[in-house]
């Protein structure tokens, strides 16, 4: 038997709504250590690495690991029937063909349930190598989003160049080229939209 309850249950819509596009479908592995994804998109690009740890859910219990392999548009249709305050538990037995969801809101008055089907999806399991980075960036990721947003207007790829004075984003085109350069700032009051 796996279960596992999120208090916060908006945390797995986001993620969700972030890999819906990228990966059609994936396999949930759930062990005592908590919940891991990993999967490629289909043109073997790009590698979607997901891990939640078991002390973010209350309760967690998963008597032996099990794998549930869901269709992520799927899955993301039936989140969306979620407030964002619910919490979500999930569920799944240990040789069942499905996996329910219950959302519930905070005050408990209003309960739902939807059942999955499972599917069973090939994939291997890959090792990411540990990486030495020249250059490590941490931003808001609502900045990135609207940089890559608004340089997708001008070509297809975005190049990020790193130096002592910022990071320069930029793209070109057949219509021209455009550039955006984010310095870095400490000085800003909350932590979370320093650069």
């Amino acid at each position: 038997m796996f279960e596992a309850r999120l208090p916060q249950g908006n945390v797995l819509k986001k993620v969700l709504e972030a890999i819906k596009d990228l990966v059609p479908n994936a396999n949930w592995d759930c062990g005592s250590n908590g919940l891991t994804v990993q999967a490629m998109d289909s043109s073997h690009v790009s590698l979607v690495s997901l891990s939640m740890s078991a002390d973010g859910f209350e309760p967690y219990r998963c008597d032996r690991n099990i794998t549930l392999g869901m269709d992520t548009s799927t899955l993301s249709k039936i989140l969306k029937c979620a407030s964002n305050d619910d919490s979500i538990t999930i569920r799944a037995e240990d040789s069942g063909d499905t996996v329910s969801f219950v959302f519930e809101s905070p005050n408990q008055d209003r309960v739902c349930e939807y059942n999955m089907k499972l599917m069973d999806i090939d994939s291997e399991h890959l090792g990411i190598p540990d990486q030495e980075y020249d250059a490590v960036v941490t931003m808001p990721s609502s900045e990135f989003q609207r940089i890559c947003r608004d340089l997708t207007q001008i070509g297809d790829s975005v190049k990020i160049h790193c130096t002592k004075e910022g990071v320069k984003f930029s793209a070109s085109g057949d219509l021209g080229d455009g550039n955006v350069l984010l310095k870095q700032s400490s000085s800003v009051d909350k932590e979370e939209e320093q650069v």
